[in-house]
């Protein structure tokens, strides 16, 4: 009997310890992005306008020409491809696009950048991106920024009937005129 109670306790103390071995196990965290995610919002009137993209850094890179070279189309941030969100209909670089969410695409140029809006969502950078998606497309003009903008920055500044959405990285500014109130 002994020995049954020994064998018994035994293997009760091995199952134990098994146990509060496997209890603590750690599990380590996802390791942070180097592009954080970032998310830009107004409100003009009714519409909501908001954008959510990964933030690149500058460090002692040239940017636009050859890390993100001209003529090629970005996802315009980093990580998934930026998206766009407006809940009421609006007029986005002269066209009116339905209230929805978007793929916001951009196409670099040294002079102009052309703005795209792609009705697919979810895509990993532009890797899958499909210009048969394109709701519309523009040109702008590149202006320079008057600082350096060492996080790759979207932001809106009032404007007479809208806003603007501007784009920031280096020294690159752009600038996207959003009408509300149709």
């Amino acid at each position: 009997m002994k020995k049954l109670s020994f064998t018994l306790l035994t293997m009760l103390l091995v199952l134990g310890a098994s146990l509060v071995s496997y209890a603590q196990e750690v599990v380590e965290p996802p390791k942070p992005r180097l592009s954080p995610l970032a998310i830009a919002r107004t409100t003009v009137d009714n519409t909501h306008i908001k954008v959510v993209y990964g933030q690149p850094m500058k460090k002692d890179r040239v940017i636009f020409g050859e890390l993100e070279p001209y003529g090629k189309v970005w996802r315009t941030g980093a990580n998934e491809a930026t998206e766009i969100f407006f809940n009421t209909p609006v007029n986005f670089g002269g066209t009116t696009v339905p209230a929805g969410a978007y793929s916001l695409f951009t196409i670099p140029n040294s002079d102009s950048w052309t703005i795209i809006l792609n009705s697919t969502l979810g895509q990993f950078g532009a890797f899958q991106y499909n210009e048969d998606s394109d709701v519309l497309r523009f040109d702008v003009p590149v202006r320079e920024s008057e600082k350096m903008y060492e996080a790759f920055t979207i932001s809106f500044t009032e404007a007479t009937g809208g806003t603007d959405m501007n784009l920031n990285w280096d020294r690159v500014h752009i600038v996207v005129p959003i009408k509300t109130g149709n």
